[in-house]
């Protein structure tokens, strides 16, 4: 199928192909149409299947039929909101149509200034569209379309009271989206409240990997980690490596790490402000370092082509979040690797993302690194001892506080 059977406007189908975007993706396929009629939709698609044209070019092709229409999109996070805007605005180029986008971080005497030049597609995170809300420098009466993406990342982050805000400001009379990667009980139940007749679709079965990423996990102890990090990064393949780790403290001592180390990287996290976030990520992104180190914030939403590796620095203790990570390689057909580190106490975890990607994921051991190549004494959860004398058992880097992972990266 072409992308002309499912958008009839001349103008968007050359911004379409300026893009490069050549033949529509499941999702596409199925949501468009359903879109065009007006229905209520939930998809269910994993990352990087083109979810975002799905909900816009409908939205933009019902704005070229009539200049008043409005379309609301809310994200769970800045970096999100910013890349659905983006996308909007690349897509929108060829028409007359005004894209706005409203997130916390930044100052918001600019928002409201393009808020009051009139706008037709608004992106925003819940948060900061609720200060506009009490603030009243936002009318959303005028909504015909309300998209919803990375619904469960929003329900996660503890957005529900925000959503049901921004629910009370918009018509009931209204064309809604639901889109998420996972589709969990809370999600399954907003659907059912906010939305009328929805056609359900599933591009790919819930909670799918990609089949372009290539597995591999790593038998390791705790403290070897940043080693054996530093080891694979001189192979000439790990050459755009994102890495995650569970904590922020976690990810700026292993940045640390690789800095001393002469590694290029950069840091990405919710405490960095939006300038470092957005440097980290454009210098990311041309290719400038060869690492990003990241916690869960760039775990959606993050489009960069070309990313090599993924590396779970930590495993996530939620196999969804696994599925969720390893999407930013191997996206649109390209092939990645996702790469983890699995130390002894988090072989349970390991098992648990095993079970959802229905197979077991090769393991990998190198000398040296393998905690499960040693002695029967030293498989144990190791034990260390604590000021207080007592012992303390094998803790994952999340449990450990920032002057302990500087001594385990040897950083002190």
């Amino acid at each position: 199928m072409k992308f002309e059977a499912l958008v009839s406007s001349s103008r968007l189908l050359k911004a379409v192909r300026k893009l490069g975007w050549e033949t529509p993706t499941p999702i596409q396929v199925m949501a468009i149409p359903m879109m065009s009629e007006g229905r209520d939709v939930v998809g269910i698609a994993q990352t990087g299947t083109g979810k975002t044209g799905a909900f816009v070019l409908p939205a933009l092709e019902r704005h070229i039929e009539d200049e008043d229409f409005q379309a609301l999109i809310l994200c769970p996070t800045r970096e999100l909101a910013q890349q659905v805007a983006a996308d909007a605005q690349d897509l929108g180029r060829y028409i007359d149509v005004d894209v706005v986008t409203v997130y916390g971080g930044v100052r918001i005497q600019p928002q409201i200034t393009k808020l009051q030049r009139g706008w037709h597609v608004l992106v925003a995170t819940p948060g900061r569209l609720i200060d506009h809300l009490q603030r009243g420098t936002v009318d959303l009466g005028g909504v015909g379309l309300l998209v919803l993406d990375e619904a469960d990342r929003m329900l996660d982050l503890g957005f529900r009271p925000q959503i049901d805000r921004v629910l009370s400001a918009v018509p009931r009379d209204r064309q809604t989206f639901l889109l998420s990667a996972t589709m969990p009980n809370g999600v399954h139940a907003l659907a059912l409240r906010i939305q009328r007749d929805a056609a359900w679709i599933e591009a790919t079965p819930e909670a799918t990997a990609a089949e372009t990423v290539d597995h591999t996990v790593y038998s390791v102890r705790q403290e070897q980690k940043a080693d054996l990090l530093l080891k694979l990064l001189a192979e000439p393949e790990m050459d755009q490596v994102l890495v995650f780790t569970r904590t922020k403290s976690g990810a700026d001592v292993l940045f640390a790490r690789l800095e001393r180390e002469g590694i290029t990287a950069k840091v990405l996290h919710g405490d960095r402000n939006m300038q470092q976030r957005q440097s980290a990520l454009k210098a990311f992104a041309d290719g400038h370092v060869q690492v990003l180190v990241a916690t869960d914030v760039a775990q959606r939403g993050l489009d960069i082509a070309g990313i090599s590796h993924v590396v779970n620095f930590d495993v996530p203790k939620d196999p969804e979040d696994y599925i969720h990570r390893i999407g930013r390689t191997g996206r649109a057909g390209a092939t990645g690797d996702a790469v983890t580190f699995m130390a002894g106490a988090e072989l349970g975890l390991v098992h648990s993302i095993e079970r959802v990607l229905g197979y077991k994921i090769t393991r990998v051991s190198l000398p040296g690194y393998d905690y499960s190549g040693s002695s029967e004494a030293d498989r144990k959860p190791a034990t260390r001892s604590n000021r207080s004398g007592g012992r303390m058992g094998a803790r994952t880097t999340d449990e450990l506080s920032p002057e302990e992972l500087k001594e385990l990266l040897k950083l002190g």
